[in-house]
């Protein structure tokens, strides 16, 4: 329905941002995260999810498109809905939550109000493949490849896939993980490992 929101912010208060857009104000539900970049009486862009119901009509601001689809792959999931989801994006940044769903960090997404440890399996388990398996692992511009085993769900995978969501290029991921011991490391360990190596570059 809306694309985005694009206004001076009027009001923030715990939760909530009014974005005025021609004289209207927008009451958008925004995560901490979000709030944390807004001003009030500052022009802002925020990408918007909308929840119609008989009852209500919700929308949901984002700063950047990445929180928004990770606000919509996290109401995808059974038994979470919209507050749970914001409450996940409060405690954690969209690069923070990528990397926990990536690493199957449970601690840290049952940090968020109202998510136990069972809500958090499911977060993972839904979301691991989707956040990791679309990602294209072929030659990168520097002309590294993925070796054949970098398969859509492997170790080396999910960690190339977190790198990458961290904002190095693919080709910088993999060029960060060669030679590292997929078959007796975790995915967390392969993703400090390749960190590790990007600052010793």
């Amino acid at each position: 329905m809306f694309y985005y929101l694009n206004g001076k912010i009027t009001v923030l208060e715990a939760g909530l941002a009014v974005v005025d857009c021609g004289g209207v104000g927008y009451a958008c539900h925004c995560s901490n995260y979000t709030q944390s970049l807004l001003r009030v009486g500052e022009e802002h862009r925020l990408y918007t999810h909308v929840n119609v119901k008989e009852d209500a009509f919700d929308i949901y601001g984002f700063s950047g498109k990445e929180e928004l689809r990770l606000f919509e792959l996290l109401t995808g999931v059974t038994g979470v809905g919209p507050a749970s989801a914001l409450a996940i994006l409060s405690v954690l940044s969209p690069d923070q939550l990528t990397l926990a769903i990536m690493t199957g960090d449970e601690k840290s997404i049952t940090r968020a109000k109202g998510v136990g440890a069972k809500s958090a399996k499911r977060i993972i388990l839904e979301l691991k493949d989707k956040i990791g398996g679309t990602l294209d692992f072929s030659t990168g511009s520097d002309g590294i490849a993925a070796p054949s085993s970098y398969a859509d769900g492997s170790r080396i995978a999910l960690a190339s896939a977190a790198l990458s969501e961290l904002g190095y290029s693919q080709s910088e991921a993999v060029s960060a993980l060669k030679g590292a011991d997929a078959e007796h490391m975790s995915v967390e360990e392969l993703i400090r490992y390749g960190l590790r190596a990007m600052v010793m570059k």
